[in-house]
């Protein structure tokens, strides 16, 4: 049975995300739209090492390259070898310019810049601040693109938190039914030092250590792995933050569970799952057609298996669509079914523009949450921050880009 899983997923579910992923119901499909996923599909179905991914448009760029490899570019330029470790360090220690790392002598840092170096930072373009603290951060790349990223501070009884919820792309193309960032288009992957820069930036806006990052900002992050794991590494290593204080969430891309599994990383995997029956979570997600449940809950079984890491299911509530007490149990039985160590994390919808779903009342949050109680299935129920700020989860959107993303996928 395995095997046969395996093959499938090898030689048809590759074929039919490039076809279906936008799940138009009608048959027909948007070339361009079909071109920018295929785009978006390539990364993930390659092994890429570093080298290569600065080929691929930040072969000028520092930030992201490790301390070895900043010391060739040092001794390129006539010095020693130890200026590495001080360009990383000045990069990891808010050097938002070549010039504003001050630990290097000045020639040096006129050297890079003749040599066409940058930092590989991006431009703080826009902030809006919630009640709660939650702050949303507009960062506009080289590119004129504008990504978004929310630093969430968390004062616990023990000891206070600031997590960071980082983007993996420019716009989003699986266009879940109730997100707002898919609606804003696609333009391109991020690239490491491009995830890396927005938690370096919060750290430094904040004042205060980054504790967790959560890859749920806008994007789906493995369709962008190579640059994923690269920036997980730069967090984890460079950053010091603890690799289980790191959580990678997902819609399922087919194959990259599995990826991600062989990485056998100590990170959390969090899958958006949102509905317990494929025929519903189709018409929530897409891209769904393309990764039946069953085979998604076999890989997520197998994440369990190799890392030794219980698996997020992150289930957003939408009123009477899929929080109904039935549909709990429904959960609960397929979480069962599987067998895997497991947490479900229920999430409240949040107000969306141009969409029809609305927000559950608390007792049917409360109903929901019981019915897996009943079942010894591990819940919680996520408090929503940064409301008012459109920096909530789904919130995510490029309300300042001045052209459509679209335009921009249509020209690179």
């Amino acid at each position: 049975m395995s095997g046969q899983v395996s093959k499938q997923l090898q030689d048809g579910y590759a074929l039919r995300v490039r076809s279906k992923l936008l799940g138009v119901t009608d048959g027909r499909w948007d070339q361009q739209d079909v071109q920018v996923v295929q785009e978006a599909l390539k990364d993930a179905q390659e092994v890429v090492s570093r080298r290569q991914l600065n080929k691929k448009g930040s072969a000028q760029v520092l930030l992201g390259r490790t301390v070895e490899e900043l010391a060739e570019i040092a001794k390129a330029s006539g010095q020693p070898a130890y200026r590495g470790k001080q360009l990383h360090d000045g990069l990891m220690h808010g050097a938002r310019s070549v010039d504003d790392i001050t630990n290097v002598p000045k020639a040096l840092k006129q050297q890079l810049v003749q040599q066409g170096y940058k930092s590989g930072r991006s431009v703080l373009h826009h902030t809006v601040t919630a009640r709660d603290g939650t702050r949303k951060f507009l960062l506009q790349l080289h590119d004129g693109r504008v990504v978004e990223t929310v630093g969430i501070p968390v004062d616990d009884a023990d000891h206070a938190r600031l997590t960071v919820c980082v983007s993996s792309q420019v716009g989003c193309p699986m266009r879940c039914s109730f997100c707002a960032t898919g609606k804003g288009g696609f333009a391109r992957n991020l690239m490491p030092h491009e995830i890396v820069d927005q938690v370096l930036t919060v750290q430094e806006e904040f004042g205060t250590r980054v504790s967790n990052v959560v890859f749920m900002g806008m994007g789906e992050p493995l369709l962008n792995l190579p640059s994923v794991l690269h920036a997980h590494e730069m967090l984890n290593k460079d950053m010091g933050i603890g690799a289980r204080h790191i959580t990678i969430s997902t819609v399922g891309v087919p194959n990259a569970i599995m990826r991600l599994a062989a990485q056998n990383l100590q990170s959390t995997l969090a899958i958006s799952i949102h509905a317990a029956n494929q025929r519903l979570r189709e018409q929530i997600i897409p891209s769904a057609k393309a990764y039946p449940l069953e085979v998604l809950m076999m890989d997520c079984h197998q994440y369990f298996a190799t890392t030794g890491r219980r698996v997020t299911f992150e289930y957003t509530l939408m009123a009477k669509v899929n929080d109904s007490p039935d549909q709990a149990e429904e959960l609960a039985l397929l979480l069962k079914r599987f067998d895997l160590k497991s947490h479900v994390n229920l999430i409240p919808w949040n107000p969306v523009d141009e969409t029809e779903f609305q927000r559950p009342s608390k007792a049917a949050v409360r109903a929901f949450a019981a019915v897996l109680e009943r079942h010894h299935v591990p819940v919680s129920v996520r408090i929503t921050r940064g409301l008012e700020a459109a920096a909530a989860c789904g919130q995510l959107r490029n309300q300042h880009q001045k052209v459509p993303l679209e335009s921009f996928a249509a020209a690179t």
